[in-house]
């Protein structure tokens, strides 16, 4: 068993300035999971604790049923794959995916079948002879890939392997290191700032802030119903628009109210609102133009200030009653800057926030 488990663990530095106050997570055998979150949320630091690479400050660290604080990086049974690929540039590819385990004294016959087994599965056959500056970036990041798979360890641990590679090759790395994960059924963590990848390769995925775990859950759930505003703006792309709304009793359930547009609800969650402002949150494809759609008055009328095409979607960006809001539309809808355009928001599919706490109200 190689589930991961964090017990009341906290990271401080100097003892003055603490990351990670108190990480409670319970990472399964075998779960590909990726720890995402902005720049200096704690995640790196989370993954670099599993590896060694950080020591805690208190609270209890498992692989499995092992207690790790004290054991050193070599003996626990985890292979790294970093940002910058961290290959040795005088070696040649076999050479770099041997080194490790020629320094734990594996027989030269079983070192070659695990090179060659690890190459094949990641397409690296042909390259094993070159240095790593003869490489691309996406071969280089295969390379950091084999060299980590051949010591077949307990628990993968990812640092942003993918962050220098340009569009094309971060979607392919993305199916590969997904398809590995499957071909292995080894436990991974992976972290990235791109919730993207985290959305498309993770089975769940842990959203931090400020060292906090903001949700843990499955893309599904996150994308579906976040737990506060922080979820909310950071899962999607483009963002969810937030919009100060108030909530209106009305003759059937609730109204939530914005400039001319009004949303119903029967959701009884929304009775101890009634009179006050909450924050309303709408995907940006939660808008719709269809004349089906655009009938009642939970419709925006809004002038375009900027259409951007994006293939099979346009982004529309109009101001409408004081706040900024992103629509995403199907391109064959012919929209363009300063256009006038009425678009109904999906009454189903809305979100609304306590605007003092962030936590939702309903989704």
């Amino acid at each position: 068993m190689a589930g991961i488990t964090f017990k009341h663990i906290k990271k401080s530095y100097d003892g003055d300035v603490t990351v990670i106050p108190d990480l409670n997570l319970e990472i399964k055998d075998k779960e590909f999971v990726v720890l995402v979150g902005p720049s200096g949320c704690g995640k790196s630091t989370t993954l670099r604790m599993i590896a060694g690479l950080e020591t805690i400050t208190d609270g209890e660290l498992y692989i499995g049923d092992r207690l790790i604080n004290a054991v050193p990086p070599k003996d626990r049974d985890i292979a790294m794959v970093f940002q910058n690929y961290a290959l040795y540039p005088h070696m040649s590819v076999y050479k770099n995916m041997t080194f490790a385990l020629e320094l734990q004294k594996v027989d030269k016959k079983t070192i070659d079948k695990k090179v060659h087994e690890a190459a094949k599965m990641l397409g690296l056959e042909e390259y094993l002879n070159r240095k790593p500056k003869a490489l691309s970036g996406g071969q280089r990041q295969r390379v950091a890939l084999g060299r980590a798979l051949v010591r077949n360890p307990s628990v993968f641990l990812l640092d942003e392997p993918l962050s220098n590679l340009d569009a094309k090759l971060r979607t392919e790395m993305r199916s590969s290191i997904s398809k590995l994960h499957q071909q292995l059924g080894t436990t991974f963590v992976y972290v990235t700032h791109d919730q993207i990848e985290a959305m498309t390769m993770g089975d769940r995925i842990c959203v931090m802030n400020a060292g906090v775990v903001q949700q843990f859950d499955t893309p599904q759930a996150l994308y579906n119903s976040p737990c506060n505003l922080f979820v909310a703006g950071f899962i999607g792309s483009p963002q969810m628009n937030f919009i100060d709304a108030a909530v209106e009793k009305a003759d059937e359930g609730y109204n939530i109210v914005f400039g001319d547009t009004k949303i119903p609800s029967a959701r009884e969650e929304l009775a101890d609102y009634v009179g006050k402002t909450v924050v309303l949150g709408i995907r940006p494809e939660d808008f719709h133009t269809e004349k089906e759609f655009v009938a009642g008055e939970n419709v925006v009328k809004a002038v375009v200030d900027l259409d951007e095409m994006m293939g099979s979607e346009t982004l529309l960006y109009m101001e409408y009653s004081g706040t900024k809001l992103i629509a995403k539309i199907p391109s064959e809808i012919t929209v363009k800057t300063g256009d006038t355009v009425e678009l109904a928001v999906n009454v189903n599919k809305v979100h609304v926030f306590d605007k003092e706490t962030e936590k939702a109200i309903l989704n």
